[in-house]
């Protein structure tokens, strides 16, 4: 599959008292954002902590599209279309990180949807998107194994955000970080005990009927996130 040539993902917080409107958005908008022209895939996504991967982690004042696009010119459409102006309607906080497919093993819901080229490591900032999908029957190992490794990231320079993301508060488990460069990403994904014995653990564990690790360059940061620029 050809890599699309930009990936954005849209991160909208809102207040407390519209999180039933945020809900509703997540059902209304499904479809619609899978129709935008240039849309080639589209996931509207909860986030969490990451810190359990369990329904605990949840945190229903901020939400997430990501989409792979055809073309930048695409993208740039984006904020026009109907879901980003419902969304920005209620939102008191949004966040976009603008992305280029680096390197991308594995599947999400059957397919590859940022392509499998691998490109040589990049200067400047990077990002990366796991998502897995459990095996119930091996739910329950896999989140004793996540917490130490959530404490672990949160201990590496050169992170400057992270958070989970996922389909559904249970059983889909993903994660976003954003790292000051390749060997901060290398140094927790390779180096640090915890998140190397997962990785080590997986193959036997059997804890994912589908698994998913990408790579993208940062082109750019638009907005805040927690009152910041990340």
């Amino acid at each position: 599959m050809r890599p699309p040539e930009l990936v954005t993902l849209d991160v909208w917080t809102v207040a407390a008292h519209d999180v039933p409107r945020a809900v509703w958005r997540m059902a209304a908008d499904r479809r619609a954002l899978r129709r935008l022209p240039g849309a080639g895939f589209a996931k509207l996504l909860g986030t969490g902590d990451g810190r359990t991967f369990t329904v605990r982690d949840a945190d229903p004042l901020r939400w997430a599209a990501l989409v792979a696009w055809d073309s930048a010119a695409d993208a740039d459409r984006f904020d026009g279309s109907a879901p980003a102006r419902a969304w920005g309607r209620i939102a008191r906080e949004h966040a976009q990180f603008r992305l280029a497919p680096a390197g991308s093993r594995g599947r999400w819901s059957g397919r590859e949807p940022f392509g499998a080229t691998a490109h040589p490591p990049q200067d400047g900032p990077v990002a990366s998107i796991t998502r897995a999908r459990l095996r119930p029957t091996r739910a329950a190992s896999f989140w004793r194994a996540v917490p130490p490794v959530a404490e672990e990231l949160h201990t590496v320079p050169g992170l400057r955000c992270a958070f989970g993301i996922g389909e559904a508060p249970l059983g889909y488990q993903g994660t976003f970080s954003l790292w000051d460069s390749t060997d901060a990403l290398r140094e927790f994904a390779h180096r640090r005990a915890a998140h190397r014995d997962v990785m080590q653990r997986t193959p036997t564990e059997g804890w994912y009927a589908e698994e998913l690790f990408a790579r993208f360059g940062v082109v750019e940061v638009r907005g805040t996130l927690d009152g910041r620029t990340p």
